[in-house]
């Protein structure tokens, strides 16, 4: 049976194929890290990290495949081909990009929910969302988590920016919304991720600025110019 996601701190450890950390056995250690500062779970991106994750650290974890498709903006679990990946995988929760993009295919956010449900009844989903209106929709669907994770990284969300008016956007889908909601994107300072938890998000996920060293370097760097 798949574990829920714990409330508090999760801590996304990923690394693309063209990043300087990108293995499974780095990010294992990446997470163990994680687990030792206190996080309560991790997010991590293909069965081969997932996999080494859970054996180091035995933490919750949220899974996702990051693949592109030529006729799609969306490549976070875009399709069933990665699903059924993820299920084999010791992932707890399987996460998708779940906003008004054009998915692969064509084929809807609705059916490919109804199908992922049909062939996994007992799997978890969280939808990675980038507007007040998807993340409504996401939870009509019957997501078990909604996400922000895409705010602010869609063609229909450009403008946004998580933190503005005092996370207006989170307090607007927890106002809306049933399922637990996960606050991601740009949360970026201690102070931001207590204040999304103040709200009323059940966690928080943190990923460039703990893992990422090259994106933290720069920040440095480019503040002493």
């Amino acid at each position: 049976m798949p574990r829920r996601l714990p409330k508090g701190l999760i801590v996304s450890c990923q690394a693309l194929n063209d990043e300087p950390l990108h293995s499974p056995f780095i990010m294992g250690r990446m997470a163990l890290a994680a687990l030792q500062g206190g996080a309560k779970g991790i997010r991590a991106n293909s069965v081969d990290d997932i996999n080494e994750i859970a054996n180091v650290t035995g933490l919750p974890i949220i899974g996702i495949i990051k693949r592109d498709y030529p006729d799609s903006n969306v490549y976070i679990t875009a399709t069933m081909s990665e699903v059924d990946a993820l299920m084999d995988s010791k992932a707890d929760v399987i996460a998708m990009d779940a906003t008004s993009s054009v998915r692969p295919s064509g084929e809807s956010l609705e059916s490919f929910v109804a199908a992922i449900r049909k062939r996994y009844p007992e799997c978890l989903l969280m939808a990675d969302c980038s507007t007040v209106e998807e993340a409504m929709i996401a939870d009509q669907i019957g997501f078990d988590y909604i996400g922000t994770t895409l705010v602010g990284y869609t063609q229909q969300s450009t403008l946004s920016k998580i933190e503005s008016n005092d996370f207006e956007i989170i307090r607007q889908i927890l106002s809306k919304v049933n399922s637990p909601v996960i606050a991601e994107g740009n949360i970026d300072t201690p102070e931001k991720a207590r204040r999304v938890l103040e709200l009323g998000c059940h966690s928080v996920v943190v990923g460039s600025i703990i893992t990422r060293p090259q994106v933290i370097t720069k920040r440095f760097a480019q503040a002493l110019k």
